[in-house]
């Protein structure tokens, strides 16, 4: 990889996860796609390898590694259309915020679950009536001596099912100015009275993720669950979307190099009129096309993650590779299936799977067009 990010004992290590997942989670996926849930024993099986959280210092039961060791695990989990297995989400999104944020009685409690497979991790942000404007939540959290409680309705939740343990976006002074001043952020436990989950949603692609809606109805929570000082959970997330759209724009990018790999291979393969149908010039150039990109898409995707090792603002280029690498992804999956006719329409092609699955790229972690909106106010705009 660019900048020479990765060594050989990285590389090693990728080998390693590499022939674990395709033993442990490839097999399994179709299985998993029909239930639309991942079973609790895959993730018992990635912490014990130390697969999960693996930034984490030791004594929160991580190896204390550096962020090359999640992207090793995100691009090849992306490799096998395992996208669906919402481990980036919980591990180099979610946890970030509780050892960034939290204090140290609430690193102790929860972090080595996270590390061990333990306990599973949702971030419960987006609400039926406010999807990208976040200043516009409503569900509420008051306090009430040395509690708060917490009323309200979260949707599109990943890993809202099986999750143990929810951090929570709410207004905890709806009459504040600037109204992103009232959002704090608050740690919710799996059976807490008053929160409660509602069924699998159905959804277009990306089966094996369990998606839900949670409720909160006169939910009381500890004081000391809430994440953060109150009134900063706006910002929290602010800080913490550099690193979850670039993981998002690794995924993509790897999702793209897969599509183009097996449309290449099929091209070769499949004859029409008495030659392999890559050798029609209008399909070669289609190919040359998509290649470039992906190859563009790579160097970028390179760059950025050098850079964001080393601790330097982005916000501009990952929102700019936010953007442009799914809907690239998006365009190269729809050439695909064309490239495969109607074999590319069929579910037992791996292409077919991967055209429903990416269209989620474009709306989750920031629609393209919000994506957009950010880079013109960057540039001044």
């Amino acid at each position: 990889m660019g900048r020479n990010m990765f060594s050989e004992e990285h590389e090693i290590f990728r080998d390693a996860f590499r022939k674990y997942i395709r033993n442990e989670v490839a097999p399994y996926l179709e299985e998993w796609e029909e239930k639309k849930e991942v079973p609790r024993s895959a993730w018992k099986g990635l912490g014990e390898q130390g697969f999960l959280c693996p930034w984490l210092e030791e004594k929160y039961g991580g190896s204390g590694v550096g962020f090359e060791y999640s992207v090793i695990i995100i691009e090849e989990l992306s490799r096998i259309r395992a996208d669906g297995f919402q481990v980036a989400l919980h591990s180099d999104i979610i946890a970030p915020y509780i050892h960034s944020f939290g204090d140290e009685k609430q690193k102790e409690r929860w972090l080595s679950g996270c590390a061990t497979g333990d306990t599973i991790l949702a971030v419960a942000m987006t609400e039926p009536g406010t999807g990208s404007d976040l200043q516009a939540i409503r569900t509420k959290a008051v306090k009430d001596g040395d509690s708060y409680v917490i009323n309200g309705q979260k949707t599109f939740i990943s890993n809202g099912v099986f999750c143990d343990l929810a951090i929570v976006a709410c207004k905890t002074d709806p009459d504040a100015v600037p109204a992103h001043k009232g959002i704090s952020l608050f740690l919710v436990e799996d059976g807490t009275p008053g929160f409660s989950k509602g069924q699998k949603l159905k959804k277009m692609g990306m089966y094996c993720a369990d998606t839900a809606e949670l409720y909160f109805e006169d939910c009381r929570i500890p004081e000391e669950n809430l994440l953060g000082e109150e009134g900063h959970g706006f910002q929290y997330l602010m800080q913490k979307l550099q690193q979850e759209r670039l993981v998002c724009a690794i995924q993509t990018q790897v999702a793209a190099e897969t599509m183009l790999d097996l449309t290449i291979e099929y091209c070769r393969e499949r004859e029409a009129f008495g030659k392999p149908i890559g050798r029609f010039q209008h399909n070669a150039f289609k190919i040359v096309e998509m290649a470039t990109e992906v190859e563009l898409g790579r160097t970028f995707i390179n760059d950025l993650l050098a850079d964001h090792m080393e601790g330097k603002d982005l916000i501009k280029k990952v929102s700019m590779a936010k953007w442009w690498l799914a809907e690239m992804a998006n365009r190269l999956a729809y050439d695909c299936v064309q490239l495969h006719g109607g074999y590319g329409y069929m579910e037992e092609y791996s292409i077919c799977r991967w055209y429903r699955d990416i269209r989620a790229t474009s709306i989750y972690a920031g629609t393209t067009e919000i994506m957009k909106t950010i880079i013109a106010k960057r540039l001044g705009f």
